[in-house]
């Protein structure tokens, strides 16, 4: 196979030289013919020039335009049929890319699904992360290990058709495996170390975090719109539930049916609502 090797940086000077060296040993060392292109957000130090001079095909944004909005520059230059993606900050094992390469093309995409105490980080990460899994597990009906690993192989015409559907921050590779799965691909996760990265992270995780959040909500209403009505009748279900007890308790049930009219009309109607969205995803785009 050729392969391409996407590495999207925003001042990375100190590390991304490494990266590259340790990617092209790597795919050397195992046979593989490869190119390997950096994709300069908008960085304000010599990380364009370290990379080229490091031996990397370059291409720049003239200002930030986000992780997402890197890789997707990245993809429509990248030659190969397939494409790895890694981040330029030394934090993931590039060493164990040929390990990813040995699951295709029998899967459409390789993820390598992170381990150790530099990836679980504070307490209030690692819920933000089970939360994320939480809501792409219910939309996808998939365990998946995780979601948004920026190590990770997977068919470039793939990732091409959603390109749109993908987010231009750190929720491209969220959305990209949401995308996938909802599609029917084939996803293998491959436990990896997990390393503390040179420099200082990009990632805001509460900005991030919300982002994403929307992100899942629009992949829902795009791939499974019925999932989220439903979601949103139970809620209702429950409030009406909440509200009987209440007004028995407070009211002697002097407005309990009034409440169950309400809610119950309203979750037939978001109900109703959700099966017309499903029925005009089904229906052919002309």
């Amino acid at each position: 196979m050729f392969l391409s090797a996407l590495i999207p940086a925003f001042n990375e000077e100190s590390s991304v030289s490494g990266t590259i060296a340790a990617i092209r040993q790597t795919l050397t060392g195992v046979g593989i013919e490869h190119e390997i292109i950096v994709i300069d957000d908008g960085s304000t130090d010599g990380t364009g020039k370290t990379a080229e001079a490091a031996g990397a095909k370059l291409l720049r944004h003239p200002a930030n335009g986000g992780y997402g909005r890197a890789l997707k520059t990245g993809l429509r230059e990248a030659a190969g049929e397939w494409v790895v993606i890694a981040d330029a900050d030394g934090s993931y094992p590039t060493e164990k890319i040929p390990e990813l390469l040995g699951f295709v093309p029998a899967f459409d995409m390789v993820v390598g699904a992170r381990s150790g105490t530099h990836y679980r980080g504070s307490l209030f990460k690692w819920w933000g992360r089970k939360v994320l899994t939480m809501m792409v597990r219910f939309v996808t009906g998939v365990n998946v290990p995780d979601v948004n690993s920026g190590l990770r192989v997977f068919r470039k015409a793939v990732a091409l058709r959603n390109l749109d559907r993908i987010g231009n921050g750190f929720s491209f590779t969220t959305t990209l495996t949401l995308a996938m799965l909802l599609e029917g691909h084939f996803i293998r996760y491959v436990s990896i170390p997990y390393h503390a990265r040179v420099g200082r992270s990009k990632v805001r995780f509460r900005r991030d975090v919300l982002r994403t959040l929307q992100i899942v909500v629009v992949a829902i209403v795009a791939y499974n719109p019925i999932k989220l009505f439903l979601l949103l009748v139970q809620a209702c279900l429950v409030i009406a539930l909440g509200c009987l007890v209440l007004d028995a308790v407070l009211a002697r049930g002097t407005h309990a049916a009034l409440i169950l009219a309400v809610m119950g009309g309203t979750a037939v109607l978001v109900f109703s609502l959700g099966l017309i969205a499903d029925l005009l995803r089904r229906l052919p785009m002309r």
